[in-house]
């Protein structure tokens, strides 16, 4: 049997593991100066949007929400089509979910849907950019300040990307990354908030940080010496480490050579499949400038599942990216039901995730194109 190929995996040079080290040997292992270069670097790559570090993407959602302030009594409009930690730290709030129909191509929050979806009550509309195809966030944008509401874009898939011209990061209110080792580049695990508003900044930073208050013009009592701090708002434990931070600061010099070869095997993919009955590659919209986390292969006829288990018996690590969000119990304990969004529930049915990492060598896409073509006799 050949080597099993997972659908992803982590890039990690001798760089990086002596970035990693040499923190090691320093004196700061958690909150120290690589957190603040690492945030840094990463606006770099947002159009110069401020970053705040977090343990990782469901984190960095969870700050994202309590700096929009929701509570109980807002909602938040949402795809259906992402991990469930989108949807459930919303609900960790207190915040009633929304979930909005995507569009059928793409996978991404439909900006007709989104629109529909608004109430009185919206505080927040939720995109994300599955696969890491941008959502049109120019018009989701207007679909959420027309309600007074802001717009967060789930950018989990997207780092390093663009719509219309404008990198991911500098398109919404509030963007979220995850640097999973599946992503597009990694800490480990870790994440990050990045918003162009300072209030929002200030909030996400307090909410890493156990809603701390350091700051003197802000306190609401008499400083009692160099120990003196106050926490207004609850907040939680979010930081990323200075080690970890290390990394992603070492993986950003990668992230143009990560997104070429990541288009590049996409490209493949789309070169070799364009032909076979019986399956659709995906789609790029005019001005997405992509940076492909996934490689997501609609099967037609209801013939996914056995397309997985021919791929997994093959070695090939095949995956489905995502059941529909309220398809879980906890949603459904909750009174959602099947059926509340076609497009995301027939884009799940047919979503099967083919291998999309940079060290994918040339005769390993073959070989996941070889094993697809082969199922269908083409």
């Amino acid at each position: 049997m050949p080597e099993f190929l997972p659908y992803g995996r982590q890039s990690v040079s001798e760089e990086d593991i002596e970035a990693v080290v040499s923190v090691l040997r320093g004196d700061w292992l958690t909150t120290g100066p690589a957190v603040a270069k690492f945030e840094a670097d990463l606006a770099e790559h947002t159009g110069g949007t401020p970053a705040v570090a977090v343990t990782s993407g469901t984190a960095a959602l969870h700050v994202a929400y309590a700096a929009a302030g929701i509570g109980a009594g807002d909602e938040v409009v949402a795809s259906p089509m992402t991990f469930v930690a989108t949807a459930a730290t919303a609900a960790l709030h207190g915040a009633k979910v929304v979930f909005a129909d995507v569009e059928p191509d793409t996978g991404n929050l439909s900006v007709d849907a989104a629109a529909a979806a608004i109430t009185s009550r919206t505080k927040v509309v939720a995109a994300v950019d599955y696969a890491g195809h941008p959502a049109e966030l120019d018009a989701l944008a207007k679909v959420a300040h027309d309600a007074d509401a802001l717009l967060l874009e789930d950018a989990a898939h997207s780092v390093g990307g663009s719509w219309q011209g404008r990198p991911v990061g500098s398109l919404a209110d509030l963007t979220t990354f995850s640097f999973f080792p599946t992503k597009n580049l990694t800490t480990a695990e870790g994440g990050a908030v990045v918003t162009g508003s300072e209030e929002l900044l200030q909030r996400a930073q307090a909410f890493r940080n156990h809603g701390l208050v350091r700051d003197k013009s802000r306190q609401r009592y008499p400083d009692e010496g160099a120990w003196h701090q106050e926490v207004h708002e609850f907040g939680l434990n979010y930081r990323l480490p200075d080690v970890l931070c290390a990394l992603g600061s070492s993986q950003l010099t990668r992230l143009t050579e990560f997104k070429l070869r990541r288009a590049e095997i996409h490209a493949r993919y789309n070169a070799a499949l364009a032909d076979v009955e019986g399956v659709l590659t995906p789609p790029r919209r005019e001005g997405a400038d992509p940076v492909w986390h996934l490689y997501p292969l609609r099967v037609l006829d209801g013939r996914r599942r056995a397309l997985f288990d021919h791929l997994r018996g093959l070695g090939i690590g095949v995956q489905v990216n995502y059941i529909p969000a309220y398809w879980h119990p906890v949603f459904e304990d909750l009174g959602y039901r099947r059926g509340l969004c076609p497009n995301a529930e027939a884009y799940y049915e047919q979503e099967l995730s083919l291998p999309l990492f940079p060290s994918l060598s040339d005769a390993d896409v073959d070989r996941v194109i070889d094993g697809v073509r082969g199922f269908f006799g083409s």
